[in-house]
Parts: C-alpha cells; structure tokens; sequence
C-alpha cells in the first residue's frame, strides 16, 4: 500500500549538530502515527520539517505522492497544533477558529458556517462570541485543535498539545482527540514525550533517539517487544541489571544468542516483580520454589518504601542494583526480602548493545 506520508532518509542539521540522521517514516492514510522520545531527541525537527519550518539538509517529504520537501508551509496543506496553542489572546473563540480561512480568503458566510461546524464538532456551541482569555485550559486546546481542522489540512501535525493541562484534563482529552481523528478520517502525527500518551493515542509508535528512528510498531508491539535496552527503559521496564546467563536458571534457557557466560542486561517493570520472604522455604511462592521454577530471584533489603495509592512502591537494595518493586502490603525499611520476577517478564538484551541502530 502506497504511504500517504513518506519520509525518505531525512537529514537535519543545526549548525555542526545533527539532529536528524538518515530518518524514513511511512505514515498510511487517517492513521495517527505518535513521535517518542525525551527532549532533544529530534522529535519536534521532524514534525516542524513536515511542516515546513525546518529545511532539512537532505532528504524527502511526500504527501499523497507529491513531494513538499522544499514548499513554504502555507503551500503543504498541512495544520500545526503547538505545545503553547499560540491563540491569539485578543480574539474571540470564533475568530480564532476562523482566522485560517480568512487568510485563505474565504467568504464571511462560508467562514461563518466552517466555524460553526467546528463548534459542534468539539462541543464548544454558544462559545463562539466569548475571548479565548475567559476559557479553561482544555477550552482552550479544542479552540486550537478547531482551528487547524478548520482549514481542512491533509496533515494534522500535533507538538505536545496536552503537556499544559491538569493530568484529569488531559486523560479526558485524550480520549475524545482519538476519537474525533478516527471520526473525521485526518491523518496525524502527533509528538510526545510521555508514554503512557502515545500507548493510547496512536495506531503506531515511532521511537526516537539521538536523530533516529530506533523501533515502530503497534503500541502493544513497543510496549511488550521492545528490540533494544533503551526503548525498553522507555517503555517503562526501567528495573535493569547486568548477569551472566549461566549464573541464573531463569536466563541460561533464554534470550539472545550467546555464549553461556555472555553478559546481558536484564530488564523488567516493578509492577511484574513481587516481594517473598528473605527465608528459604519450598512453600508455594517463595523465593526457593521460584527459582526452581525458572523465575528470576534477587535477595536484597528493602531501602526505601514510597505510598502510591494503590499500594507501594519499594526501592530494593540488591547486590546488583538497586530495584523497584510494587506491592499491596506495607513492608518496613530495613526488612530483608526477594525480588521474584516471572521468567516470562524478563526482556534480555546483550550488554553491548549499541543505543541507536
């Protein structure tokens, strides 16, 4: 299937600095496709390279097959959603959904009507007269989103859109942005630094790091069967440790090819861990049955316990690394215990392992 947006070995530079290094991206038609990745890893150059405030050093931009690699922005049919909405504070909401449309010179009634459609759209009616200065934050994100929409761009390009918002706000929101893009059909890209935000927006993730695309995928995909030791401390197995296979039950059976006494770095989620009692039993679920069972097993004392709502959070002190742990029960600082990890939640990695493919 012929992409709707296809990015070809793109390049960026900001003086001597390469910030984009030989990226490609295929995005289809009405997908949402989210850039991830931390600051300054080159996420917003691309969006802003779609969109034509960047002019790349080499590369190409297609949409719909036509190439705009070189086009002004005004010319790309493309919108841009920005991290602060940049509304104009002295406009009404209406103006301001409608200021577009009137740079493209549109008539007053067709604008009217554009406008009107938009309201209905992300359920802002009877708030068309009202100054933009008088809305709440999420009032004010679906003024921004209606404005670029209004204009009925091919690309809908989105830079941190929610990152200003109250975290209720923003679980709201989020929900009713992929359901309006699924509604109207728009193709997106949408940039982010948080997770948790592109698991539930996006049809598929593109991790960035260092310039470069490193995995894409679905977001159960990225989540579950990150390729490399860094996206899977992004994706939130943050727990890592370096062993040797041999050493362990659990890891000598599997993982990546290597010799048995190859190091690996081990990664895992705290809420896939659990804490056993630091005493060796053969009772069912301790630290002895675990590891005969193949699970990883790590003894260590509880350094650190943190309240989270539902439940615990524990800092565990082991003799390879220090380890977080979510449990139900209250544990005391100090107390000897085992951090047990299921053998099907260790995701493996060689130990030298390049950061960037």
């Amino acid at each position: 299937m012929t992409p709707y947006l296809s990015i070809e070995a793109l390049t960026v530079s900001y003086g001597a600095t390469r910030v984009l290094d030989q990226v490609s991206l295929s995005v289809q038609r009405g997908e949402m496709i989210a850039l991830l990745g931390s600051s300054g890893c080159g996420k917003t150059t691309l969006l802003r390279s779609i969109a034509g405030f960047v002019m790349p050093d080499s590369g190409a931009i297609r949409v719909a097959g036509k190439e705009i690699t070189r086009l002004p922005p005004e010319a790309r049919e493309t919108a841009m959603m920005f991290q602060s909405y940049a509304l104009w504070p002295h406009m009404s909401v209406a103006d301001n959904i409608g200021y577009g449309l009137r740079m493209r010179n549109w008539k007053k009634d067709a604008i009217a009507a554009r406008v009107a459609e938009m309201l209905k759209l992300l359920q802002l009616d009877g708030f068309g007269p009202r100054p933009v200065t008088q809305l709440s934050g999420g009032q004010r994100q679906r003024v921004a989103l209606g404005r670029a929409l209004a204009v009925d761009p091919h690309l809908l390009l989105l830079d941190e859109p929610m990152s200003n918002l109250d975290y209720k706000v923003r679980i709201e929101l989020r929900h009713e942005l992929r359901a309006l893009q699924q509604r109207i059909g728009i193709t997106a890209v949408y940039v982010t630094h948080d997770r948790e935000e592109a698991l539930t927006l996006a049809d598929r993730i593109a991790v960035i790091d260092a310039g470069r695309i490193v995995q894409i995928g679905a977001p159960e995909e990225i989540f579950h069967r990150p390729t490399s030791a860094f996206v899977a401390g992004f994706m939130g197995a943050d727990n890592a440790l370096d062993v040797t296979r041999a050493g362990d039950g659990a890891l000598a059976a599997i993982g990546p090819d290597s010799a048995p006494d190859q190091r690996i770095r081990v990664h895992f989620r705290s809420d896939a861990a659990r804490l056993a009692p630091a005493n060796a039993t053969d009772a069912p679920g301790s630290a002895t049955n675990a590891h005969a069972l193949g699970d990883l097993v790590l003894t260590g004392v509880v350094a650190q316990s943190v309240y989270v709502g539902q439940g615990f959070r524990y800092r565990v002190r082991t003799d390879d690394a220090d380890i977080w742990v979510h449990a139900s029960e209250r544990v005391a600082e100090g107390t000897p215990t085992c951090v047990v990890v299921p053998r099907d939640a260790l995701l493996l990695f060689p130990t030298n392992q390049p950061r960037s493919p």
